[in-house]
This record gives structure tokens, C-alpha cells and sequence, in this order.
């Protein structure tokens, strides 16, 4: 998408709500209106799909989850070395809630171009179990990320998820230190 384009994108929203019946010209500016009216629709359909996936997760409804994945869907997370299918996350899911069962995600910002949704959010949540060999704290942390996740027909397909893991395991107690024997 263009720069012009980006732009008539982003005010087209105000544009339809100030001129409902927006003349054109010529049937070469009404179809473009027409595309761009198309497309932030789209955009719209696909943040909303994004809401909805956050929702499923922070209520447990990992049936409404799997609904709104596509059959194809991989997550990819950047330390780990292969994408991960459904199966994969619902585990993560389940193991990560087991241990903070208050987690919830708040969404501060949400951009969408086309299939794709940018979105920054804050994660919360009070360590209550033992997580990845860590004993309950009984703190109460916040984890900080990005996601990128791309939307073909109401359906999640592709999502990249980039989070500050360190951040998060500091707040738990723990400590990064160089390994043994390393210089």
C-alpha cells in the first residue's frame, strides 16, 4: 500500500461518517472510494477477529479459539526453532494459565493493514503454581509484547509473538548470569 493510499485509508473512516453519500466525479474515483470502503471494512473484520482471539484466551474458551484458527495456522516465537501448530499453543495456554490463573491481556494499541494486525499489548497476572521450574511467588507481574497476526477469511493463519520473556522471569526472582565456565 502506497503512502497516498495509507493515507485515504486512514481518514476514509471520517470521511463516510462526514459525507454519507460522498459524490464522485467519474466511475474511476467512485470505484476507488469503493476499494478503499472495502478495505478498511476489512481491517475492521480483522481487529475484531484479533479481540475475539485475546477474549477466547483471557476466558479459558479454547473451543471459541480453535473456531477462529485456521486449519493451516502456525504461531512462530522467535527463541523457539519451529512453528508451532494448534496443539502447541493450547498447551502453552493451559500451562501458562495454570499457573496465573488471573492472566489477562490488555490491548493498548491495534493497527491493521490488510491481513495483517499489529498489536501492542500489556499481560497480567499473579504467579500462583509452579511455572517452568519456578516455585509460586505470589507475584503479580506484567509482560510487555508485540504481536503480529495475519487474518485470511475471519480466520487466524500466521501469528508472531515477541514478548519480554527476560523481563518477566526478573519479575518472578529470577536471575540472568553469565554460565560457568564462560568468558
Amino acid at each position: 500500500m502506497n503512502r497516498k493510499t495509507r493515507h485515504l485509508v486512514a481518514t476514509l473512516p471520517l470521511a463516510a461518517m462526514l459525507f454519507p453519500r460522498l459524490g464522485c466525479g467519474d466511475q474511476a474515483e467512485r470505484a476507488e472510494l469503493d476499494r478503499l470502503t472495502d478495505l478498511v471494512k476489512e481491517c475492521e473484520r480483522n481487529k475484531e477477529v484479533v479481540r475475539e482471539v485475546f477474549a477466547a484466551i483471557d476466558s479459558g474458551k479454547l473451543d471459541k479459539l480453535e473456531e477462529l484458527m485456521s486449519d493451516d495456522f502456525s504461531a512462530r516465537i522467535p527463541s523457539l526453532k519451529r512453528p508451532l501448530g494448534k496443539a502447541d499453543v493450547f498447551q502453552i495456554i493451559e500451562t501458562h494459565y495454570a499457573a496465573f490463573p488471573d492472566w489477562t491481556h490488555s490491548i493498548e494499541v491495534m493497527v491493521a493493514e490488510g491481513n495483517n494486525v499489529a498489536v501492542k499489548l500489556h499481560q497480567h497476572g499473579t504467579q500462583e503454581a509452579q511455572y517452568e521450574g519456578i516455585p509460586p511467588t505470589g507475584k503479580t507481574v506484567t509482560n510487555t509484547a508485540m504481536h503480529l497476526i495475519t487474518v485470511v477469511n475471519g480466520k487466524v493463519k500466521d501469528w508472531w509473538v515477541l514478548e519480554d520473556n527476560l523481563g518477566f522471569m526478573q519479575q518472578l526472582g529470577m536471575e540472568l548470569k553469565p554460565m560457568q565456565g564462560s568468558r
